[in-house]
């Protein structure tokens, strides 16, 4: 009889891939265990590529989570999807995310065929992980599985919930299937290659996405420009950075009630992710067309694929 402990490593690259608000992230974050990147229901809320590990018995996954792909307007954008590109180049295993079928909808929308054409132009294994079943029926779950099964691109078609859970074991067990020998990457109770000030800025810009409204989320970035424990508790302090003067207004609101409200549930989120009571300082400060800069792209961490 093999002894379990004889059994050769398995470790490689995950890429995770998809549309704008497919459920990329929240995927990510039920693989991993933990919220390592940020979900919300607004879409493109990832827009640096994030590396959640995935531990098993004999068995690594480092999950990529990319931007979602989408129209690049502008070089913020641009840089996105050209991640998400390079994520699939780099991989050992692709996951496409998609959603069922709308009722009525025979094919794939135009977003999620550029998906499958950037999978289909490479050798990289992939999965197809069919997201959300939980908010359709049948009729709209067996014609995605079927059009995409037609495709004979992918190794296996998954369908699950990333949000309520259901379907991510099996995804984790045909995950840790596919991966080649090799050793580990990161230690056993390492969860993601963010540093703290990285994680923190994503929560404070999540909050961000959560109460904010129309084009400006998007047109936020967040610097953190300390973060230090003392005497038991985190002390962050952060920079929210806007692309003109009347996006700050927004941000801080009447009376400052805006900037308390994001500040307060950031703080919140960053006490239950670093297990710490904390104090966060939040400031707004204009930065004009950071998102078009080069520079201001590569200081504030989006640098080009």
């Amino acid at each position: 009889m093999t002894d379990p402990s004889d059994a050769p490593f398995r470790s490689g690259f995950v890429g995770v891939l998809g549309r704008p608000n497919v459920g990329k992230s929240t995927l990510v974050n039920a693989l991993v265990g933990h919220e390592i990147s940020i979900a919300t229901s607004k879409p493109q809320t990832t827009r640096a590529r994030v590396l959640g590990v995935v531990h098993g018995e004999h068995w690594q996954a480092v999950l990529v989570d990319t931007p979602g792909v989408h129209e690049a307007r502008d070089p913020l954008n641009a840089r996105m999807v050209r991640a998400a590109e390079a994520a699939l180049r780099e991989a050992d295993l692709a996951l496409m995310i998609v959603e069922p079928l709308a009722e009525g909808q025979r094919s794939p929308g135009k977003l999620d065929r550029r998906v499958l054409e950037m999978v289909t132009k490479t050798e990289t294994p992939a999965f197809l992980v069919v997201n959300k079943i939980d908010l359709a029926d049948a009729r709209r779950v067996a014609p995605t599985l079927d059009w995409y099964g037609r495709t004979d691109r992918f190794a296996e078609i998954v369908p699950i919930s990333a949000l309520k859970g259901k379907g991510v074991e099996t995804l984790r067990r045909l995950i840790a299937g596919r991966l080649p020998e090799g050793p580990p990457y990161f230690e056993r109770d390492q969860a993601s290659d963010q540093s703290g000030p990285m994680l923190a800025g994503e929560l404070v810009r999540q909050a961000l996405f959560r109460r904010t409204e129309q084009e400006i989320p998007y047109a936020c970035a967040v610097r953190v420009e300390e973060m230090e424990e003392r005497n038991g508790m985190l002390h962050v302090a952060a920079a929210i950075l806007v692309e003109r003067e009347s996006q700050k207004g927004i941000v801080i609101g009447k009376q400052g009630a805006m900037l308390k409200t994001i500040g307060r549930e950031a703080r919140l989120r960053i006490e239950a992710v670093f297990g710490l009571r904390a104090h966060l300082a939040l400031r707004v400060a204009v930065l004009e067309d950071w998102s078009r800069d080069p520079r201001h792209l590569d200081a504030l961490g989006y640098p080009d694929a």
